[in-house]
């Protein structure tokens, strides 16, 4: 006599029971009670501040439109320091993302140490990036180059490696199996498959720099960021005004041509 076949039973996942609900709330209210004391932030300062929102806000308001034509030689400054800077970013991460992958270098006691360094790099603000370059070169956009380049860097590699470690191995294998060398194994093993990635995180990276470079110049490092600075010195929020909307509409432009272009690529 055969045996019947069994029969797989399938169980339905059990839903989350009440108590964790229950005490997740109470942590992030905890975590949240415990934040505000430790930073002395209370509900009554804000209501105090209300009314000097309200005043900011009205004294913003109407823009002074005729200072459009102060600040659009710096606003194209900010975004040939944001493109420069990408670009000198991409470049340095090529070789930082290959030493990364795991997959690509072997040995343990090279790519945890670069990655140590590559999550150092990464941990430094670009604000204090530039800060530190401006006291080695001085005021100008090309601290601030030097900065997003570092952050743009850190930022590609990290994606990079990661995207890196995930392609597929067959093509290499097949590449080592017939004697090619390590350079000609990234070329046409390595590349074809990340290339589009590779510059989907480069485009990312310049809308990110776009907005960092914005405020750069409030340390020095040139770009649109000195008359922020300026403006907001002299109590002139009219004119800050103005430059707050040209510099969303720049980013607004350059996020929409980016994820086009992104969107091609993937």
């Amino acid at each position: 006599m055969n045996a019947k076949p069994s029969v797989p039973i399938h169980t339905r996942p059990k839903a989350p029971s009440r108590l964790k609900h229950v005490l997740t709330t109470v942590i992030i209210l905890l975590l949240l009670w415990g934040s505000a004391v430790q930073t002395e932030s209370t509900l009554s300062e804000l209501v105090a501040g209300l009314p000097n929102m309200l005043d900011l806000l009205r004294e913003m308001f109407p823009p002074k439109w005729s200072y459009f034509s102060h600040i659009t030689e710096a606003m194209l400054e900010t975004i040939r320091m944001a493109l420069v800077g990408t670009t000198l970013g991409a470049i340095g991460a090529i070789p930082v993302a290959l030493l990364c992958a795991s997959n690509l270098v072997k040995s343990r006691w090279v790519y945890y140490p670069v990655r140590f360094l590559l999550n150092l790099v990464r941990t430094i603000p670009d604000l204090l990036l530039a800060a530190l370059f401006v006291a080695i070169f001085g005021l100008g956009p090309l601290p601030g180059i030097f900065a997003l380049a570092v952050f743009s860097m850190g930022l590609i590699a990290k994606l990079t490696y990661e995207a890196l470690e995930t392609i597929d191995n067959g093509p290499l294998e097949a590449m080592t199996s017939v004697g090619a060398n390590t350079l000609q194994r990234i070329a046409y093993g390595v590349i074809p498959q990340i290339q589009a990635h590779f510059a989907s995180y480069v485009l990312y990276t310049f809308e990110i720099n776009v907005r960092a470079a914005a405020i750069l110049g409030l340390v020095g490092a040139g770009g649109i960021g000195h008359y922020y600075e300026v403006t907001l010195g002299f109590l002139e929020y009219d004119k800050t005004s103005v430059i707050i909307i040209f510099t969303l509409a720049i980013v607004l432009v350059i996020d929409y041509v980016s994820m086009k272009l992104r969107e091609k690529l993937l």
